[in-house]
């Protein structure tokens, strides 16, 4: 998850710190990234697992292919915001 998602947390956390404490923690995802790419391959491959699997029921149950849809586009977001990346 990058900080640019969340625009207003460098805003709200006091300016320069608020910004300042956003480039240190996309540094450390970067970082741990770079040190573990077997991750980002293994999220990249369940969000294209799931979109394949949205794909193929779309004609029969677009609710539940949106539904696949919406995990898919939260893959690693989990992981982010627990604490396994280095987001506060």
């Amino acid at each position: 998850m990058s900080a640019f998602d969340h625009p207003t947390r460098a805003h709200a956390s006091g300016g320069l710190a608020g910004a300042l404490n956003a480039l240190a923690v996309e540094a450390s995802v970067l970082i741990q990234a770079l040190l573990s790419p077997s991750s980002i391959i293994q999220e990249v491959q369940e969000v294209r697992a799931l979109q394949t699997r949205a794909d193929g029921i779309e004609a029969t149950d677009p609710a539940r292919a949106a539904v696949l849809r919406w995990h898919a586009s939260r893959v690693g977001l989990l992981s982010v915001q627990s604490g396994n990346r280095a987001w506060p």
